[in-house]
């Protein structure tokens, strides 16, 4: 599990944790039932605190991404696989607003976009 904390972002460290930690799971990178780091390996791997490691870990649990096991540890929970495919459309709708928020702003047009968008799938990302 790779957790970067940036400095220079708005964003509290607790969260950039938790969206961290969900974007491996909606992508795949952290598998079902993989055992997650002790809150207070990942605060020392860190240097941070476990209060923010361990809310970011509670917000995990309450959102379903993971379970939390007294004396075993913290787990990937089992994704309902309709649930877990709606996150991830819900997860690429978000990045497509801002798209078109700012092709709307740079003045390119439906078309334009289409294509744009036609041509990088059909690439594999370029």
């Amino acid at each position: 599990m790779n957790i970067i904390i940036s400095n220079t972002t708005d964003q509290p460290i607790y969260r950039q944790i938790k969206n961290q930690i969900k974007d491996q799971i909606l992508h795949g990178q952290l598998k079902e039932k993989e055992n997650l780091p002790s809150i207070r390996k990942l605060a020392k791997d860190l240097q941070i605190s476990v209060i923010t490691t361990k809310k970011a870990y509670e917000e995990l649990e309450r959102e379903g991404f993971i379970e939390t096991f007294p004396g075993k540890g913290s787990f990937v929970a089992a994704q309902n696989k309709e649930l877990l495919k709606e996150k991830q459309l819900k997860m690429i709708e978000d990045q497509l607003v801002k798209v078109i928020d700012d092709s709307k702003a740079f003045d390119i047009n439906l078309d334009e976009l289409k294509n744009m968008l036609t041509l990088l799938y059909e690439e594999g990302n370029l």
